[in-house]
């Protein structure tokens, strides 16, 4: 049995043993550490969807050749309105849609890029909220925006968010991700009014509004919260703003995806043309495939997507009940879980290696809190958007490994 003093010992000797494994604790970023996790049998660590289609998308699956031809005799603008129009509608964003100024993107990564390339331009500083997932620091980091951060705790409460991110924001912008991957934390549990506050502090202190929504498909899916219609918010303010969107973390599309940046008319030009100088445009086939993809999300109340992470979020809090990981209630159950780890001698950056070691990869916490990676030692996260049955085998081989810790 493995004492809790001796893991790193451990892990040491495991990576000493077998020289052809990686040494993931090497690894820079929270990619890489994906891109290995995808070789390995039990891949918990992206957040892309994996698991298999319902019968009404193995449907859409076996229309592909129709809607291959359609896209070929159809215009790129029918296909960009279509998509744009039942996604808004899916996500209740009546005044997104009528408005018809959303840029549409190979993916959020793209999406991101272009909001970075738009600071630098106009030479702005920008404060991030910690933790999220370290590509958003890398992209902004690559393209030279003074960056600097804020903690998630800043937003937990309505009474005191304006003062906290008065104490904590000196920035000429601040970037909020909603809901907050890995914690899933959202400013809805307080309805419209977190969002008022957020969007008051911004119009108040001159700073630009950047908001990413990747993630809140899952907010349709939870009971007792609903999407407000946000780009109302944001337009009547008056403040400036950018909003991202993204297809790429809901429907299981071989990574066939579209991402969505909208900016406020006072900087809608300038975005524009520098989003012009990245892409033309997304593959109308791609376009035409999601809009099927949104369309029967719309028709089933998004069972195909909430089923598959529900069932899967079970078998992860009860396999991993009564081990040293101890799972942490979000606002929004989104398609990852995030493990506080109880036992303090006992670090992220170990647990993940040996996991990994044992062909079970999960990502670290270090690289979420990428402001202060010391405190992300505490944490790891689990993928949940996987095939039930290949996810249950996954949850009992993790649960075998951490039990065999002393546990």
């Amino acid at each position: 049995m493995i004492s809790d003093d001796n893991l790193a010992a451990i892990v040491d000797d495991v990576f000493t043993e077998d020289p052809f494994l990686p040494d993931v604790s090497q690894f820079v970023d929270l990619t890489q550490h994906e891109i290995q996790a995808l070789k390995t049998t039990f891949n918990l660590a992206d957040a892309h969807t994996h698991q298999r289609q319902s019968r009404a998308q193995r449907e859409i699956v076996a229309s592909l050749p129709q809607v291959w031809y359609e896209s070929e005799n159809g215009l790129q603008s029918e296909a960009e309105e279509r998509f744009l129009e039942a996604f808004f509608r899916l996500h209740k964003q009546p005044t997104a849609a009528a408005m018809s100024k959303t840029m549409l993107s190979y993916s959020a990564s793209v999406a991101t890029m272009v909001a970075a390339m738009y600071l630098k331009q106009r030479n702005m500083s920008v404060s991030l909220v910690t933790p999220c997932f370290d590509n958003l620091v890398d992209l902004l980091k690559h393209m030279e925006v003074q960056l600097d951060s804020f903690p998630e705790e800043s937003l937990h409460e309505v009474d005191t968010l304006y003062q906290k991110l008065s104490e904590t924001v000196g920035t000429d912008a601040i970037y909020v991700v909603d809901p907050n991957n890995p914690t899933g934390f959202t400013l809805l549990k307080d309805g419209k009014d977190g969002f008022a506050e957020l969007i008051r502090f911004c119009k108040d202190t001159g700073k630009l509004l950047i908001m990413d929504f990747c993630f809140a498909s899952f907010v349709l899916c939870s009971d007792g919260l609903d999407r407000i219609d946000i780009y109302r918010m944001l337009e009547d303010s008056g403040v400036s703003y950018l909003a991202l969107e993204d297809t790429g973390k809901t429907w299981p599309v071989q990574d066939a995806k579209a991402a969505m940046l909208t900016a406020s008319e006072d900087i809608r030009e300038q975005v524009y043309n520098i989003h012009t100088a990245v892409l033309l445009n997304v593959s109308p086939f791609v376009l035409n495939m999601l809009t099927k993809y949104v369309e029967d999300s719309i028709e089933d109340g998004f069972a195909s997507v909430r089923d598959v992470i529900s069932e899967n979020r079970r078998t992860a809090r009860e396999a991993l009940t009564g081990t040293m990981l101890e799972y942490l209630e979000p606002v929004v159950e989104t398609s990852v879980a995030w493990f506080h780890i109880a036992n303090p001698n006992i670090t992220a950056t170990d647990l993940q290696a040996y996991l990994f070691a044992h062909e079970v990869y999960v990502l670290p916490g270090t690289f979420f809190h990428w402001d202060e990676p010391e405190r992300g030692e505490r944490y790891v996260r689990v993928a949940l958007a996987r095939r039930p049955e290949e996810f249950a085998d996954a949850m009992a081989a993790m649960r075998e490994v951490l039990v065999s810790h002393g546990d």
